[in-house]
């Protein structure tokens, strides 16, 4: 099998700077979403840093088994971010999240931290396969609060887990054994956040990756575009 992708980033209507940043490389599988955080440039530095050392580690490493590459490069990424925020005070304390997708020998491997979330569509179906590591997350888990609750909830942007933070971090990792149609998205919360599952599902059926991508960016913007928006999708087809 072999994979096609489109990728959409969107400062959206709040932010001065885009801190998310994004790869996609179809020849070698790897497909990466992150969201930065961090005062002055710290989210921006983080996230591009992420990006750069999942991208050399999996290039590097290729003898490791998928989920092990992809623990190892996110936790690698990790530990150079830490020292860095901690060698310079302009960038203390940054951070982001990661969502790396690794298609190789016929499997899906995605490796996940934060909130970015993760989806699969099969056969018309789309559903989440990520777990938000948020507090918002884990207050609806708890059911402290409802998810009518969860629109107006304070604190919806505190993040539980991140990339740097610490110089170590539990990586959630998902495998999936591809289908032909397979079409996996991979997003920050400037999209989930304002868009619908429903809305999602919609758009790609009816106008494809890329048109629908371009739609549901818009769509957010549309409601506010509190935050930088990026979306990619791959696409699985038979070799």
């Amino acid at each position: 099998m072999k994979s096609t992708s489109f990728a959409i980033t969107d400062i959206g209507m709040k932010r001065k700077v885009n801190q998310d940043a994004f790869l996609k490389d179809d020849e070698a599988g790897l497909f990466l979403v992150a969201d930065g955080m961090g005062g002055h440039r710290g989210g921006e530095v983080a996230s591009q840093l992420a990006v750069q050392i999942i991208r050399e580690f999996c290039e590097e490493n290729k003898a490791l088994p998928p989920a092990e590459r992809l623990n190892q490069a996110v936790n690698a990424s990790c530990e150079q971010i830490f020292k860095k925020a901690a060698q310079n005070e302009d960038l203390h304390g940054m951070g982001t999240t990661i969502l790396a997708l690794l298609i190789e020998n016929g499997e899906a491997c995605l490796g996940q931290v934060g909130d970015s979330r993760g989806y699969l569509m099969s056969e018309g179906k789309l559903w989440q396969i990520t777990e938000d590591h948020s507090l918002l997350n884990e207050e609806l888990r708890s059911g402290r609060i409802t998810p009518n609750q969860a629109q107006n909830y304070q604190f919806k942007n505190v993040i539980t887990r991140s990339v740097g933070y610490e110089n170590r971090v539990a990586v959630d990792v998902y495998k999936r054994v591809l289908r032909p149609g397979d079409i996996f998205l991979l997003c920050t919360d400037g999209l989930s956040g304002l868009v619908q599952i429903e809305e999602i599902e919609r758009e790609l059926g009816k106008n494809g990756v890329e048109q629908g991508l371009r739609n549901l960016v818009d769509l957010a913007n549309s409601r506010g575009g509190d935050d930088n928006i990026t979306a990619l999708a791959c696409q699985v087809e038979n070799a």
